[in-house]
This record gives C-alpha cells, structure tokens and sequence, in this order.
C-alpha cells in the first residue's frame, strides 16, 4: 500500500513536522494527495516506471512519481495524452505527479540544439524531427499532462565550467523562470516550483535563490549537481545552498542518487528526490540492500538458496532465490529486470521510512552511522543470515 494520503488539498503547501538538525520530515498537501516527506520520486520518464505495473509502484510505498515533457511532448504528445484524460488516468496514477520541464534533456543533446534568449530549437533523438521548447511551451505542455507539479524551465550546464558561463546560464534561467512562472496557470491544490542553478558557485547559488523566492513558487529545486562534480562537492553545495531557501517550502534535488547521496541530502535539509538508479540498476541485475549493492550476474549466486534480503517487506524477498534470479538474468528473461526493479525501489522506499521516523524521533545521526556503517559490510555471510534458506 502506498504512504501517501489521499486527502486533496486546496492549496499545494510543505507543512513541517520535526526536524533533527537539518534534516526535515513534513507532509507536502496536493490536489493529488498528501505525501510524507522526506521522499523518493520513482521515475516514470515517458509515462511509465520501466518494467513497473503502477499496482507494484504502489506497493512499494511511493506516494509520487516523475513524468517529463521532453519525452511526453515527443511521443506520444502533450494534445494526446490531454486527450487520453491526463497523464494520471492514462498511466493509472492517482497521485501526484512531478514533470520535469523537459531542460536537462534538452540540454544534453549537445550538437543536435541551439539555445537563444527566447528558448531552445533541437532535433528529436528520436526520428530527427525539429521541434522548440521555451519557458512558455515547456509550461503549457505540464500543463495538458495535468502535472501535479510543474517545474519551471532552465538550462543545466554541464560541470565543470567557469564562473563566467555558469553567472550567464543562471541569470537567463532566472528569466525563463520568471516566464514559466508567468504563464503557470493557478489551480487549488497545483504547484510549480522553481530551479536553484549557479554550480558550485556560492555568490551564483544566493543570487539564484534569492530571485526565484522574489518570484514566488510553491516549493523549490536544486539542479545543476549530479552532473559530474562528485558527492563531496555537492554535499559542500548543499550546505550553502538549502539555508538559502525558505524553510516553510519544499526543498527538491534533482536527479540524485545512491542511497548514501539520499541520506546525506537529507541531513541538509533536503525533501524530495528522484533518480533513475534503482531502475536502471534493476535492469542490469544490480540489487541494493542494506548491505550495499549486489550483482546478480555473479556466479556465486548461481546455487545461493536464500532471498535477495532478510528484510521482510522487500516484495521478493520471500518469494524468489538468489540462484532464481540469477538464473534469469543469465537467461535473458524479461522477468528479472522486473523482479530486480520492483524490489530496488521498494528498497529505496523502505530507506526513506527510516530515515523520516528517525528525524520524527532525534535518532537520525544514529542511523546514519549504523546504515553507513552497514552498507560497507558486504553481503551477509551465512553465519550472519538471520533467516532460513527458501529452498529448506
């Protein structure tokens, strides 16, 4: 069953709950639900969390999920799915929903877009095709998704770069975020939040925050890290940057990340997440568990009778071997990627719980030194495995 709540709000607001240092758990209130937080977003890039019936996204506790407009506007179009009920009824999901505003991927298409004050012009990855993104079509385009919340467009630049393009491509993203916010169409319980850019840069970080708050959302990204500068320096870039923003808004960083990436954001002051790495981790037969990352692919797992995890409320953990799901992975059957997929963002789900009651009950720098200490263990040995083998 989902933790989300299904009461819908008039207006979309971040209402705290506890705080353990800068950590923060809250509700965030929707037209879509009510989602606890600290939260992970699954991914469901073209209108589906690859390999996931929504039934099983359920499942695993995940009260949000992530759409994007680059690739909804590209197949199967923004007019279609408005004309499909929305991107809730055509996916079957009741919650809320986040869209990305399709920059980022822009952006990363290098040769094939040019970028001017107006927007961006860019050649589909697809069929070739032109198409053009600006802060005013990237909003429209949210806005017949019907997503729950829309984000504002900007331009990621890739890192590293000087403090000279990274000032330029932030103040044009404040522009376009003025835009977006200008063509957002107000409806009770929706919300759009704006995009924190400036790199690594703390002059650019304060500029950015302080420009998007004068402009007025209803909660507010961190992009522009995950691109390459390493957990250190985003860490570093998170404690400057997250006590820029208003405490009584929700606070988003984009595109991150392994479960120590999650736990470390969240001790400063971070709320929301998404990430396609329990996903795709899934599909290349990566498990995360509590103790870190296994490769079903492994031959050792070949005869390993026991569950992916002692942990009982991972969804396959009482139901499936190692040696099963090696066995499928080895034999290239689709079930696997699924099985791996489901159990990874259940995983991240059940961290999340954890790391929330831990900020509710003060206990949070105790668990992040026993999950931290964990994780760097390896695999259980046998005389460590707390359960009986599913073959016995």
């Amino acid at each position: 069953m989902s933790d989300f709540l299904t009461d819908s709000a008039e207006k979309m607001e971040w209402k705290p709950e506890a705080k353990c240092g800068m950590a923060r758990a809250g509700h965030l209130h929707t037209r879509h639900g009510t989602v606890p937080t600290p939260t992970f977003m699954p991914v469901g890039t073209a209108g589906t969390v690859k390999g996931m019936m929504m039934d099983s996204v359920r499942s695993t506790g995940a009260g949000i999920v992530l759409g994007n407009t680059y690739h909804l506007m590209l197949r199967p179009t923004a007019d279609r799915v408005q004309k499909l009920g929305g991107l809730h009824k055509m996916m079957d999901w009741s919650g809320p929903i986040l869209t990305d505003s399709g920059g980022f991927q822009v952006m990363s298409l290098g040769a094939l877009r040019k970028i001017d004050e107006d927007g961006v012009t860019f050649r589909s990855h697809i069929d070739g095709s032109k198409h053009r993104l600006s802060p005013e079509i990237s909003t429209d385009i949210q806005f017949k998704l019907d997503a729950t919340i829309s984000m504002a467009f900007d331009e990621c630049p890739a890192l590293p770069a000087t403090p000279e393009v990274l000032r330029k491509s932030m103040e044009m993203s404040m522009r376009w975020a003025a835009r977006s916010r200008e063509a957002f169409t107000q409806r009770e319980g929706y919300g759009q939040f704006g995009i924190v850019q400036g790199g690594t840069e703390k002059d650019l970080r304060a500029y950015s925050a302080k420009a998007l708050t004068d402009i007025g959302f209803e909660g507010y990204a961190i992009g522009g890290l995950a691109v390459g500068e390493g957990q250190e320096l985003m860490f570093s870039t998170l404690d400057f940057t997250t006590p820029m923003l208003p405490e009584d808004k929700a606070r988003y960083l984009m595109g991150v990340g392994t479960p120590d990436d999650l736990l470390g954001a969240v001790m400063r002051g971070v709320d929301m997440f998404d990430c396609v790495m329990p996903s795709r981790a899934g599909r290349t037969a990566r498990a995360y568990t509590e103790r870190g990352t296994l490769n079903l692919r492994n031959a050792r797992f070949a005869d390993d009778t026991r569950p992916i995890t002692p942990e009982d409320d991972s969804p396959i953990a009482g139901r499936y071997t190692r040696a099963y799901l090696h066995h499928l992975f080895r034999a290239n059957e689709m079930l696997g990627p699924m099985l791996l997929t489901w159990h990874n963002l259940a995983y991240y789900q059940r961290l999340m719980r954890k790391i929330r009651a831990a900020i509710v009950d003060g206990s949070l720098p105790e668990l992040a030194q026993s999950l931290r200490a964990d994780w760097v263990k390896g695999d259980w040995t046998p005389d460590e495995w707390p359960l009986p083998n599913l073959a016995l």
